[in-house]
């Protein structure tokens, strides 16, 4: 900091750091979630999570709670979530195995050229 006011001081200029702006990165699970709360079974399931918290809320003393509800929530939540991770993987496997067999395709006819060239 002393340094920073002899500078100021003896009237150089300061130099700015400019703060590189990082792009925010986002959790692939969590846009997975997103997409899997918006259909018809999890969308059931928050609905009466959130009626019961209401009714829990809405009463000054009582036992109830509403962990029966969550754990249904999440459950319907991450079993779409599960088929949707499932369902990407296979894809990536299929492409894989895809890139795979060209090349190895490619290696194949690639090195019997030879063999057959001198058969002519």
């Amino acid at each position: 900091m002393v340094l920073e006011d002899k500078m100021i001081a003896n009237g150089e200029p300061e130099e700015e750091e400019e703060e590189e702006e990082e792009e925010e990165m986002v959790d692939p699970l969590e846009t997975v979630r997103e997409k899997c709360e918006q259909t018809e079974h999890c969308v059931h399931t928050r609905e009466r999570l959130e009626a019961c918290e209401t009714r829990v809320g809405s009463r000054s003393e009582t036992t109830e709670d509403c962990t029966e509800e969550l754990f249904d929530f999440l459950h319907a939540r991450d079993h779409c979530v599960s088929a949707d991770v499932r369902c990407q993987g296979l894809l990536f496997l299929n492409e894989l195995f895809k890139m795979i067999f060209y090349t190895c395709s490619a290696l194949f006819v690639f090195c019997r050229w030879p063999t057959r060239f001198s058969d002519y």
